[in-house]
């Protein structure tokens, strides 16, 4: 009977400890789902993100606007996140946080679809040139018209179209569509963040969560990776692909008037990122809290002793049901109290000012990798997607794990982070050194009368061997020389003949390009970049080690953020924090550093139909300087300001410890007072059992 009641007691706590274990570890892969399904959201919005500033070039060209214009459409994202954020942040974390994360991932797939819709409306892409495709040579045109201005109407102007053609012309509205397609995936995008992570450290425990939240930080920086390398892809594809006949194209990707299909990776990035709202409709609002010591740690001799402990008191209650009246009230207060916390306020700066300087530098590296040494757009996106972003990914990483690793606590985290930026700091000092020289192009970078020597004052393109023909100087339908100079155009290189059709017309009796006027030049500009081939591998490999060193500090700088508030107070800081940064530095970094690149152009593209369009050929040298230059000055005021963070952070941690001892020798007086109170009931207790033995003696001897 006793066997059989130990057996049934045995069966009982087996059952018991299965059914213990059971919640356990559902909610150990509920958190491991939720951590997948969060890494491929951040997958997705981190490759349309990266996408469109992959086609920066592609949509200045196709519709004929400045950088600064582009900056505009490339900080709508951000704007679109400014109208939902604080709100999203705040709300969402006391509500179901997977399925609001899924409802913005729908929205964030129906941006990217609208921004690839004009293509679908607009008219085929025209650009300006002098080559026609004919199968019979003899038809060419002369490049040079000589004679009456109404020659030049109908072949010095040859893009030129009669008003009712420009009156049906929607560029700017086309645009505009791109414009707001951005703003709707800035607000699908906008819970993504702050709910995810505080989602994670809610439920991760405290050792987990750092390395949890770099696992997540590592794949949106993966995502980059192939938003690049999609639009490297897309950028050798002609924008028109499917709708023109390929031979009758008479530019290469090279060629500054080149337009990649552009809106072909914008489908495919929103297909996968409509696939990423699924997992999150099937994940539970909530799990249960995991302590640092679980039963299943323990053995069976400890856990008859240890009850399971209580929930942490940082955690939010995420299932706390609170009335939305409620919650507003306390919003108010909430944020007085977060913009009141001095270390968080530093922070705020020093992120805000740091990321001015990083995503104008990531905005238009492309472009500047483009300009300055000289390459394709697809190249330029191909190196950026294979050879930095990696090197990105693998540091931030690598700082979570060493923050695991090292153990890290808050003061440690800021001075790793603060070292790793100031050593990639000097190492950005070398691209300053790394200078190409411009194109060679007469009448922009060189004179027609000095063409031994670079300058950038103003050229007269008309001059005395192109004088005879009737040119238009705002065109651009560049053409390589004999004697290695890129021309404008034929026109104004003085040809007069031309033989051929497409990509292979030859023009012939170039007067410009030789004395004897029997030189000839080929479509294109002259690919003259001998010292910049030996100086771009070294450009890449700086690139590569000063990325990988800076994004050592992303994930224990994160972790700063999250550590140095109040628990109860994450979310809201994560949402404000983003909201600042995405207010101050997403939205007007590529404005501005769009508008200052503008300054350095040479060379304005022209409208169809009047009005300056994209630029053509930058001031390398200028250009060089005022993009390193503005992101090097943004970054040495960041480290100004750190100075009187970590002396605020010191007070603070020396406050909390100094608050900590106090409330152990208050619970350790306490608990002497209780000692002392227990002692003193025994001694009376034994003094009294002993009178009474004594009494009970006499009375035995009497």
């Amino acid at each position: 009977m006793e066997d059989r009641a130990e057996q049934g007691h045995t069966q009982e706590n087996g059952r018991g400890d299965g059914a213990a274990r059971e919640p356990r570890s559902s909610a150990c892969n509920s958190l491991k789902m939720f951590l997948v399904a969060l890494s491929f959201a951040y997958f997705a919005k981190a490759l349309s993100g990266s996408y469109m500033k992959s086609t920066i070039t592609q949509l200045e060209r196709r519709f004929d606007i400045p950088s600064y214009l582009i900056g505009v459409i490339d900080g709508s994202f951000e704007i679109g996140n400014l109208l939902v954020i604080a709100f999203v942040s705040y709300f969402g974390a006391k509500l179901h946080r997977p399925k609001i994360i899924a409802m913005g991932c729908v929205l964030m797939s129906i941006g990217t679809f609208i921004i690839a819709l004009p293509h679908f409306i607009i008219g085929r892409y025209e650009f300006e040139t002098s080559v026609r495709w004919a199968t019979n040579s003899t038809l060419n045109p002369s490049p040079c018209p000589v004679g009456a201005a109404a020659d030049l109407t109908r072949d010095g102007k040859l893009l030129e179209v009669p008003a009712k053609g420009c009156e049906s012309e929607s560029n700017l509205s086309m645009w505009i569509y791109v414009l707001l397609g951005n703003v709707l995936r800035g607000i699908g995008e906008t819970p993504v963040q702050p709910l995810g992570i505080s989602y994670i450290d809610d439920f991760a425990t405290e050792e987990n969560a750092a390395l949890y939240v770099g696992c997540v930080q590592t794949i949106s920086v993966v995502g980059p990776v192939f938003g690049y390398l999609l639009g490297s892809l897309c950028a050798k594809i002609y924008v028109d692909i499917g709708f023109v006949k390929m031979e009758t194209i008479t530019i290469t990707p090279a060629d500054a008037r080149w337009v990649g299909a552009w809106w072909l990776g914008y489908l495919i990035a929103g297909v996968i990122t409509l696939l990423s709202a699924i997992p999150f409709w099937f994940l539970p609002r909530s799990l249960p809290m995991s302590g640092p010591q679980g039963p299943e740690k323990c053995t069976p001799e400890q856990t008859s002793f240890i009850k399971t402990p209580p929930p942490m008191k940082h955690k939010y209650p995420a299932d706390e049901h609170t009335s939305f009246i409620e919650m507003a009230k306390d919003f108010i207060p909430s944020l007085r109290t977060l913009l009141g916390h001095p270390v968080y306020l530093i922070y705020l700066c020093v992120t805000v000012i740091q990321l001015n300087s990083l995503i104008g530098m990531v905005t238009y590296k492309p472009k500047f990798i483009e300009q300055h040494f000289r390459q394709s757009a697809s190249k330029a996106n191909f190196l950026m997607g294979v050879i930095n972003i990696p090197a990105v990914a693998l540091g931030m990483f690598s700082g979570g794990l060493l923050m695991k690793r090292l153990k890290l606590n808050l003061m440690g985290a800021a001075r790793f982070a603060f070292g790793t930026s100031l050593i990639g700091y000097f190492l950005s000092l070398f691209f300053f050194a790394m200078s190409c020289e411009n194109a060679k192009i007469a009448g922009v970078t060189l004179s027609y009368d000095s063409m031994d020597r670079i300058s950038y004052d103003k050229h007269p393109v008309v001059t005395a061997c192109n004088s005879d023909c009737l040119c238009s100087p705002s065109d651009w339908d560049p053409v390589c020389g004999e004697n290695g100079i890129t021309y404008v155009s034929p026109c104004l290189a003085g040809c007069s003949t031309s033989a051929g059709s497409g990509r292979n017309t030859v023009f012939s009796n170039c007067s410009c390009v030789g004395v004897a006027g029997n030189f000839t030049a080929t479509t294109g500009q002259c690919l003259d970049k001998d010292d910049c081939d030996g100086m771009f591998p070294y450009f890449l490999a700086l690139s590569v080690i000063s990325s990988f060193i800076i994004s050592l500090g992303g994930t224990p700088g994160y972790m700063i953020l999250i550590r140095c508030i109040k628990p109860q107070l994450k979310s809201l800081a994560l949402g404000f924090h983003a909201l600042a940064t995405r207010t101050l530095a997403g939205i007007p970094a590529p404005i501005y550093f769009g508008a200052i690149i503008d300054t350095t152009c040479l060379k304005w593209g022209q409208k169809r139909c009047g009005g300056i369009g994209a630029c053509r050929i930058y001031n390398t040298t200028a250009y060089r300087i005022a993009y390193l230059g503005l992101t090097m000055s943004l970054r040495t005021a960041s480290f100004l300001i750190c100075i009187p963070g970590f002396i605020l952070l010191s007070r603070q941690l020396k406050r909390e410890e100094r608050n900590a001892v106090n409330a152990a020798l208050a619970n350790g007086s306490t608990e002497l007072e209780a000692l002392r109170k227990e002692e003193l009931t025994i001694s009376n207790s034994d003094q009294l059992q002993q009178l009474s033995d004594n009494s009970t003696d006499r009375e035995t001897r009497l």
